[in-house]
């Protein structure tokens, strides 16, 4: 028993960080020759990690998350920040067929964009 409990008590470090994990976590280009080592700023990437969408001078934080049913998608209310103002807005988060990137969708406006690979941020 006693050889186990450094396993055990490395898990239960390793927890924490696993649940605050998003299903959307990852850096994603804003045109196809963005560079992905610059997140938030234009022509460059966004970036989702711990359910905060970093975007263009923006910083929206994911909350109460509604899975979609039969699709690979979730519906996120986001409380966002930037330009000095804050709003609240939902959007859907969707994978692509490929799984290589997400889609997107606000009221009104749909985007697709790339996952960065490894190596370009």
């Amino acid at each position: 028993m006693t050889a186990r409990c450094p396993h055990i008590a490395a898990l239960a470090l390793l927890c924490p960080a696993m649940l605050m994990a998003g299903p959307f976590d990852g850096v994603y280009k804003q045109t196809a020759n963005a560079e992905c080592s610059l997140v938030g700023v234009d022509g460059g990437a966004l970036k989702i990690e711990e359910n905060i969408f970093y975007g263009v001078e923006v910083e929206c934080r994911m909350t109460s998350p509604i899975d979609i049913l039969d699709m690979d998608a979730t519906l996120y209310d986001m409380q966002c920040t930037g330009e000095g103002s804050t709003w609240t807005e939902r959007a859907m988060l969707m994978r692509d067929a490929e799984d290589e990137g997400i889609y997107m969708i606000w009221d009104g406006y749909a985007f697709r964009y790339d996952r960065c690979e490894e190596g370009e941020f």
